[in-house]
């Protein structure tokens, strides 16, 4: 199976190394269009409304069906089915990783354990404490209705619920939300004057309850809810999303406002679980349950569909032709809809903190890249910013264009221009402009010879830069759901192409433990053990606060 494996990746590579049969580079595109006028048909792909757009990429029918071998090398469909079983595929932690069966779908186990009857329990609880705070039956310690809710948290416990919200709040939701992730307080007193503590629920996401950034923040809170409301009212606008029960405690949090996930969830990965209790109480239980069942249905998609039109796997697969294939190290993600605005910063960390690994399964070094940057923004701004570079920039940069057909206001000639500078920016990376068409283009305007000699090399683009093209229906949380879904399945699906461990991240870990002998020096203690840089900054930061 190994030089099975290996042969796969050798045939990927030679591919994209060498020119083609009819002697087209392969990293080229344009000539594919003209060899096949249905081509878009050939790599376009749907799956429950949703389109997926591969043709602006240089897979060829030769390229796609090497991809397809290495999956099946990989033992993609078996090890992914290995995933859904709740086998323990995260070896370094020797747990499984069952985020599929946070979105409430049943038949889920870990070790024994029926993990989705753990997951309906923790949902009946999160519905039964929404309704309750949206109807208005459970109300603050002044007996005012909650309007806004605060959560607490960093990473998983802050990206993705906050990106949910940006995206689908309304004013007619039923709390309005907030999020608070960084340590640095002007975070908090940016979101102060917007909230009144008798009408504030605070969450704090923590699994462990320990944090740093987060219950630093906690602390800053409660104290901001202390001081309006008395000490004795704290807990009542408190609640906890955490498995420590003695630090909830601790902190003054009822038992029954205590909502755990288990460590079957990675923190990218928990938007679906108790982490996503914002989200129910801002948006509405009914929008939660759809957030999961547009997951769920792409779940099904993602274990059901074959490989060759399977959307999640044809992302996997389109990144390792990038990546490995042609030596692509960044990716942009541009959505073109400012409700998506936070959809990058996602996916961002669910890509970068699940495939920034250099070891494989079995701690030996990978062989070829892994994971790419990720980075965005929302169009039409990126193309008023980073866009340049990649028309015009040394290195191809792939990129995910997202659009949405139907918009949810009432400007359809705003509408019209975003889709039609979304569809423009993939075709013009495509295309590119020779020095012919070029050339042409300044001679009929009229323009002086030699003024045309001076500006050709400028204004030539050099086109062949690969596009992927999503189109939703309309975004509202089904459709919201599917699409993160989707991204989490090419996770996966990398981790087992490139042969990592997409559920770990100890990279996180080493900041962390250096943090607490700076900070005591940043308290006054004697630096002991720091490098001569990190000393030199120290006493620059001791002069500067005086």
């Amino acid at each position: 199976m190994a030089q099975d494996l290996a042969a796969a990746w050798a045939a990927v590579v030679a591919l994209a190394r060498t020119p083609r049969g009819d002697g087209t580079a392969p990293t080229t595109i344009r000539p594919l269009f003209a060899a096949d006028p249905e081509r878009f048909r050939r790599f376009s792909h749907s799956a429950d409304g949703l389109l997926l757009d591969l043709s602006k990429t240089s897979i060829s029918e030769a390229a796609r069906g090497a991809l397809l071998d290495l999956a099946h090398s990989a033992e993609l469909p078996a090890r992914r089915d290995a995933m859904a079983r709740g086998e323990a595929v995260n070896v370094t932690e020797r747990r499984a990783v069952l985020h599929m069966a946070l979105r409430g779908t049943g038949g889920f186990h870990a070790g024994g354990e029926d993990a989705s009857a753990e997951v309906a329990a923790v949902l009946g609880r999160m519905r039964d404490f929404t309704l309750a705070v949206t109807e208005g039956r459970l109300r603050g310690a002044t007996g005012e209705r909650f309007t806004d809710v605060l959560n607490i948290g960093i990473g998983g416990s802050d990206l993705g619920p906050a990106m949910v919200a940006r995206a689908l709040w309304r004013p007619d939701a039923p709390l309005r939300p907030h999020y608070l992730g960084n340590v640095d307080a002007h975070a908090w007193e940016e979101i102060r004057p917007r909230l009144d503590p008798r009408r504030t629920l605070v969450l704090v996401a923590s699994k462990t309850f320990t944090t740093q950034e987060t219950m630093t923040n906690a602390a800053l809170v409660r104290a901001w809810l202390a001081e309006g409301l008395g000490e004795a009212a704290v807990g009542g606008h408190l609640a906890a999303l955490s498995t420590n029960l003695g630090a909830t405690a601790d902190f003054g949090i009822a038992e029954d406002r205590v909502f755990p996930f288990r460590d079957w969830v990675g923190g990218r990965f928990s938007l679906w679980s108790a982490i996503g209790l914002s989200l129910a109480l801002s948006l509405g239980w009914e929008a939660f349950e759809q957030l999961l069942a547009g997951a769920r249905v792409m779940d099904a998609h993602f274990l059901t569909a074959p490989l060759e039109a399977n959307l999640p796997v044809l992302l996997a697969l389109t990144e390792v032709w990038h990546v490995n294939g042609l030596g692509l190290g960044t990716r942009a993600v541009l959505p073109y809809d400012e409700r998506l605005a936070r959809l990058p910063a996602h996916l961002q960390q669910l890509e970068m903190e699940s495939l920034g690994k250099r070891v494989t399964l079995d701690g030996a070094p990978v062989a070829h890249d892994t994971g790419p940057v990720v980075f965005g923004e929302p169009g039409t701004n990126a193309q008023h910013s980073f866009m340049q570079l990649i028309h015009q920039g040394t290195r191809p940069v792939p990129a995910d264009i997202i659009l949405v057909a139907r918009p949810d206001h009432a400007h359809p000639d705003s509408h019209r221009k975003l889709l039609a500078n979304g569809l423009a920016q993939a075709a013009a990376l495509m295309r590119g402009k020779t020095e012919a068409e070029v050339r042409a283009e300044m001679e009929a305007a009229g323009t002086a010879p030699a003024e045309i000699a001076r500006l050709l090399p400028h204004r030539v683009f050099p086109g062949d830069r690969p596009t992927v093209t999503l189109l939703l229906p309309h975004l509202d949380a089904f459709t919201l759901g599917q699409v993160v879904a989707l991204y989490e399945h090419k996770v996966a699906s990398l981790g087992i192409l490139w042969g990592i461990n997409a559920f770990d991240q100890w990279g996180v870990e080493l900041g962390k433990q250096l943090t607490g002998p700076i900070l005591k020096a940043l308290e006054g203690a004697e630096p002991a053990g720091q490098d001569g840089s990190t000393l030199g900054l120290l006493a620059a930061l001791r002069s500067a606060q005086g």
